[in-house]
């Protein structure tokens, strides 16, 4: 049997904030499957699973599995494959404990080795909170950061949010607003847009990409009169990247970069900033929303939204966007197979 015909690697899915809703969205997940969906593995604890789904009345059997090989389309039609983790979880969905930080840590650890080894196509993860990874001792504000280090990643790390409608990327993240034009460099636009246009190559098949890049300030700056990064920054980094052959435009002045006409232009928005790109990908998909971690040894997407603690355990949580993590995730393995393999 050649590579192409070879059944497909099931996706790694992490147990995410127990006390959160991940359990809840799995489960629906699964339960809304497709034929022929992708298959995923979760890493968490059977027993703890079997209690959400009787709680929350989902007929969702259980399977737990000792290897990511075992979960087959035959099981995964059948039950939701778990691989149990080794660390204990005390919490319930809508009561934190923190200890459960290792297993928390653990399951997303072993995601990305088996993804690593091959034996997983891709790595999904289900939303934490970040004083998880503080609690383990970890420096980093987020799931993107400690990806990029368990892949021992030269690059940094870049994060796309995906939807049916729009693809947008931030150059700055999770920073206080007023620190954004301190920390806005050219040299930071070019290397965000570089892994966008790459990414945007590898694992969505497009071609030749079209990337508009965004203005920070109203207007784009009205040349100047609302502020000078347009052209001291945001400007001299475009002509770098028309330099290096890159299908680029801008700066677009941001309240007129999101109507259907302006997203018909480009592949994706290169954003200033966190609410920039998320406020239009929320507000056009909410319930679609991907994010993505960029330049990355493999992939790995995520639902676009958190923990959700406070419906966590009452039915309330909508799987939607961690269905479209698990489809998105899976054709993005598949196609950067075929363009490594093209």
């Amino acid at each position: 049997m050649n590579a192409a015909a070879s059944p497909p690697r099931p996706l790694a899915l992490t147990c995410g904030e127990p006390a959160g809703i991940g359990a809840e969205i799995a489960l629906k997940a699964w339960a809304e499957r497709e034929a022929g969906g992708p298959p995923f593995l979760l890493l968490d604890q059977p027993a703890r699973l079997a209690r959400i789904a009787e709680s929350l009345g989902l007929a969702v059997p259980i399977a737990a599995i000792a290897a990511p090989a075992e979960a087959d389309a035959a099981l995964f039609a059948e039950a939701l494959p778990v691989l149990p983790l080794a660390a204990p979880i005390d919490g319930r969905p809508g009561q934190i404990a923190e200890g459960d930080a290792a297993a928390i840590i653990e399951a997303i650890t072993r995601a990305v080795r088996l993804t690593q080894a091959g034996e997983t196509a891709a790595v999904v993860t289900n939303p934490i909170r970040k004083q998880s990874l503080k609690t383990m001792g970890l420096a980093h504000p987020g799931h993107t950061e400690f990806l990029a280090e368990l892949a021992g990643a030269d690059a940094r790390s870049v994060m796309l949010l995906a939807s049916p409608r729009l693809r947008v990327v931030p150059v700055t993240v999770h920073v206080a607003l007023a620190a954004v034009p301190r920390l806005l460099t050219a040299a930071e636009i070019v290397t965000v847009t570089l892994a966008t246009a790459r990414a945007l190559r590898l694992d969505f098949g497009i071609a030749a990409p079209r990337l508009a890049v965004l203005g920070l300030n109203p207007h784009a700056g009205e040349s100047g009169l609302l502020g000078r990064e347009e052209i001291e920054i945001i400007a001299p980094a475009i002509e770098r990247l028309k330099a290096a052959g890159l299908d680029v435009f801008g700066p677009v002045p941001p309240d007129a970069a999101f109507h259907a006409a302006a997203r018909s232009r480009y592949d994706a928005a290169i954003c200033m900033y966190h609410d920039q790109a998320l406020l239009p990908l929320k507000t056009l998909d909410f319930d679609e929303g991907v994010n993505v971690t960029l330049n990355l040894p493999f992939v790995r997407t995520s639902p676009d939204h958190g923990t959700a603690i406070d419906i966590a355990g009452t039915g309330k949580a909508n799987p939607q966007s961690l269905i479209a993590a698990l489809r998105l995730a899976a054709t993005m393995a598949e196609t950067r197979r075929r363009t490594a393999a093209s």
